[in-house]
């Protein structure tokens, strides 16, 4: 399966979500961390650094969708506020 290959989420060059990968939750691409799990470690304090360290091979240039898409998410009409 070397050559599956994940459906993008949008327009959104790093995240994909595809239901043959970790059920459909928005991905980094090219790994298997889902989106919620980077917030997570953002949360816990850790740094982009670290994370990469941690976790390889964890595309820094990422987040900066990781944020929009937790962004956009939350401003969703259906988020409680």
């Amino acid at each position: 399966m070397d050559d599956f290959e994940p459906r993008p989420l949008g327009s959104y060059r790093w995240i994909v979500s595809d239901p043959d990968l970790l059920g459909g939750k928005p991905t980094v691409r090219g790994t298997r961390l889902s989106v919620a799990f980077i917030l997570s470690c953002l949360a816990e304090g850790m740094s982009p650094d670290e994370i990469a360290a941690t976790y390889a091979p964890f595309p820094r240039e990422s987040l900066p969708e990781i944020m929009r898409l937790a962004s956009e998410l939350l401003d969703h009409p259906h988020v409680a506020a």
